[in-house]
């Protein structure tokens, strides 16, 4: 059974249509990273897996669960969000640390306001979670004595702590310089192996190649192409996909 389960998504914004159908599944421990230039729909197909916007129609399911339907969306009630969101760790482009908390703190804070453990446990975790991150030099510090990457490793950390189903990121190395974005794409690879099933909505090539167990290049709001990263990369069917990829192997 697929841990995600997303059929006909589609989403507009005023007149105009931002997501016009998007059907994909995921199985437990798989990589997704979708690609495609700005404009595609990519972090507008995140917002709305993740309940940051609803989709107009279609449905998304976890472990067989529906807990979106686009017919039903005026009946979902806020606390139902709430809780639909809980299935997905999200991890944005621009850290969205709490600047008044240590980094203990911000990994700690969302399990603790939800009651998930005792705060001894709760500790723990988080403490867990950033060793697992490689920051353990760094509990006591504050954001802004944190570099970009570091704060994006925080961010990881604090989005794996109410222990999602599906670990979203949302093109996470954009902010960053580019000799920081190796140690961020470092711990997602490392992430992989521990059997966390993510989707990475990213413009780094080389990663999604190397890393995703499958690709999804949108354009215009749909599916252009989906597959493995041997099928999407060295033998895509769309001229759009094929002109996406020259375009960004250009850039190396």
């Amino acid at each position: 059974m697929p841990v995600l389960e997303v059929n006909q998504i589609k989403k507009s914004f005023g007149h105009t249509e931002v997501l016009k159908g998007i059907t994909f599944s995921l199985e437990k421990g798989e990589v997704l990273a979708v690609i495609g230039a700005s404009g595609g729909g990519k972090t507008t197909l995140l917002r709305c897996i993740n309940f940051l916007e609803l989709a107009d129609s279609g449905t998304i399911s976890v472990n067989g669960e529906v807990i979106y339907d686009g017919a039903t969306v005026k009946k979902l009630s806020d606390a139902e969000i709430r809780k639909n969101r809980l299935h997905f760790g999200l991890v944005f482009q621009s850290f969205n640390l709490f600047p008044q908390y240590n980094v203990l703190k911000n990994v700690a804070l969302a399990p603790t306001l939800l009651k998930r453990d005792t705060p001894e446990n709760i500790e723990k975790n988080a403490l867990a979670l950033i060793e697992r991150v490689g920051l353990s030099d760094k509990i006591n510090n504050y954001p802004c004595e944190l570099s970009g990457g570091q704060q994006q490793r925080v961010a990881i950390a604090r989005a794996l702590a109410l222990n999602p189903d599906i670990l979203c990121f949302d093109e996470p190395t954009s902010a960053l310089d580019p000799e920081l974005t190796g140690e961020v794409l470092k711990v997602i690879k490392n992430l992989k192996s521990s059997d966390s099933t993510m989707i990475v909505v990213t413009h780094e090539m080389e990663f999604a190649k190397n890393v995703a167990d499958k690709i999804i290049f949108m354009a215009d709001g749909l599916i252009e192409e989906m597959g493995t990263p041997q099928q999407v990369f060295e033998d895509p069917q769309s001229e759009k996909t094929k002109s996406f990829i020259s375009k960004s192997l250009e850039m190396f």
